[in-house]
């Protein structure tokens, strides 16, 4: 199935779950703390966090540590959960607009338990990244590049679907990699921070499907003949997970 196929199932299911709208404040509340432990463990384990589902959420449900794993492991997990919580209340503005301190406040609050003084602050060094042929930009270029990157979205949002939107914004700050470490998982809250301002539905990407991942992000970056289309189908098809689990848990009979 294509991507314009796939946008017109997402937009025909969005139709759907907006009929059950607007939530009880009960229903709501469960169903961030849901997102919550959900996108902090897959996007996490993406990166090799060793926490599982059961762990991360006891971690951050109950504040109770796990034996025998890494603290840093620990660190990642409340970060993250930290910058959910700012995703999820700044998309809920009306005059919501992305801006480089957006995205400095995702990477600082994800990342300031790892390391204070490079959270939420553009790199000074030439970073590498292994696996992959792709060689991130000069530390130099990242601000002029990330300016020019909240100019383009602020474009975009008039011609694309915000699913194209959100994918692109992931993909775009994965490819400018302004910050030291923590790029991904910041990319991640980004693109969902786009979605869930929008109506849709919060994006996790499976760990089954990292392999997946990263060969459609390398197709968009390499040299010759680079495709976004794999990267946008995979988050598209990511977006209908995400609403056949929303209807399932709300008891919605979708086609």
């Amino acid at each position: 199935m294509g991507v314009n196929d796939l946008l017109k199932r997402i937009d025909g299911m969005r139709a759907e779950i907006e009929k059950i709208r607007p939530l009880t404040k009960e229903e709501a509340l469960q169903l961030k703390s849901f997102y919550r432990v959900g996108l902090t463990y897959t996007s996490n384990a993406l990166e090799g966090n060793s926490l599982t589902l059961t762990e991360t959420k006891v971690l951050l449900e109950d504040g109770i540590t796990v034996s025998g794993k890494p603290i840093t492991d620990c660190y990642e997990a409340e970060g993250h959960a930290e910058a959910f919580d700012y995703m999820f209340e700044a998309a809920g503005g009306d005059d919501f607009q992305v801006t480089e301190e957006t995205i400095c406040n995702l990477h600082r609050l994800f990342f300031k338990r790892l390391d204070d003084k490079a959270a939420g602050k553009y790199r000074e060094y030439q970073v590498v990244i292994t696996g992959t042929e792709y060689v991130p930009p000069a530390a130099g270029d990242v601000p002029g590049m990330m300016a020019r990157f909240i100019k383009s979205l602020e474009t975009l949002k008039i011609t694309e679907h915000p699913v194209i939107l959100a994918a692109y914004a992931h993909r775009r700050l994965v490819d400018i990699h302004p910050f030291e470490d923590g790029n991904g998982r910041t990319a991640r809250l980004l693109m969902n921070l786009i979605l869930v301002n929008k109506g849709y539905q919060i994006v996790s990407i499976p760990p089954v499907l990292r392999a997946d991942y990263i060969s459609a992000l390398m197709i968009a970056q390499r040299d010759k003949d680079p495709s976004v289309d794999p990267f946008n189908e995979l988050i598209a098809n990511c977006e209908i997970e995400a609403q056949k689990e929303f209807c399932r848990l709300f008891h919605i009979n979708i086609k």
